[in-house]
């Protein structure tokens, strides 16, 4: 699985290089290097308390709406997690973070409708295939298609609503790691995720920044079935967060953040959940 996870990021990335090469000022490619003080995907702590080094390449395909992503989560210490808690990346217990190295392959397009109304949708519709790479595709990879909907204009106070539903499933056929006593069923279902964001404009901190841009965030998450036959169909959790970016050099940021989740079903995760992260992110 690791070979196949690295050669399907060597193509992509391969392949945008070749665009770039043709159409040189017309993609954009941005890389970006994120460390985070816990991992948590969905409501799951999928590391269990433990922090992670998650680095990515987004290739813009010459402006057209679609765009490819590479992203990867290392841990960043060994052991075992999740043995007390209800779910881990397949839905079993006690499994070592050695074999938690994550690679998630992204091919999306985003475009805008009625831009420029107070109606002005913004939409991004998107497949994902996660891969663990150093375990058996049937014991742990999922893929997933999403909508998402945002509303920029609707709110005069600058309050942005969205709205995201997503499908996910084995990447192989049958429940994962077939035959193991403790995978109750098929881990795929569906999420429905309800956010609001907001961008709060003060001034800048240096002479060279007029302004600084903190934007808050808040989502509440519907868990209809994914992650384990176990999980409830139920409001899972609600997560909270608040980030910035200070421009270190033309196209250069660094990005700093903190977030706060509240855990409402405890199949989903027993413990709120409080962490931090910080990447640098560089576009070209």
């Amino acid at each position: 699985m690791k070979k196949k996870g690295l050669l399907l990021a060597t193509v992509i990335l391969l392949s945008a290089g070749g665009l770039a090469q043709a159409q040189e000022d017309a993609i954009g490619v941005t890389l970006d290097a994120t460390w985070v003080s816990k991992y948590l995907w969905r409501g799951i702590d999928l590391l269990d308390d433990k922090a992670a080094f998650q680095p990515s390449v987004d290739v813009d395909l010459f402006g057209s709406g679609f765009s490819v992503n590479v992203w990867a989560s290392y841990p960043a210490a060994a052991g075992d997690m999740n043995k007390t808690t209800a779910v881990s990346p397949d839905g079993t217990r006690g499994v070592s973070r050695v074999d938690a190295t994550e690679f998630n392959y992204t091919i999306a397009y985003d475009t805008v409708l009625c831009e420029g109304e107070d109606w002005a949708t913004a939409i991004r519709v998107q497949g994902i295939y996660r891969d663990f790479i150093d375990r058996p595709s049937q014991a742990a990879d999922d893929e997933e298609v999403g909508l998402q909907v945002a509303l920029p204009n609707l709110c005069p106070a600058g309050v942005v609503p969205s709205y995201y539903v997503g499908k996910l499933w084995p990447a192989k056929s049958g429940t994962p790691s077939a035959g193991k006593a403790d995978l109750p069923g098929n881990y795929g279902g569906w999420v429905h995720i309800f956010g609001l964001g907001y961008d709060l404009k003060i001034p800048g901190l240096t002479a060279d920044t007029p302004e600084q841009v903190v934007s808050f965030s808040a989502a509440a998450v519907y868990n209809d079935g994914f992650a384990g036959g176990g999980v409830d169909h139920d409001w899972s959790h609600a997560v909270f967060g608040v980030s910035t970016s200070f421009e270190l050099a033309e196209n250069v940021n660094l990005t700093p953040g903190f977030y706060y989740q509240s855990s409402w079903e405890d199949t989903v995760n027993p413990e709120d959940e409080m962490w931090m992260s910080i990447g640098a992110s560089c576009r070209f």
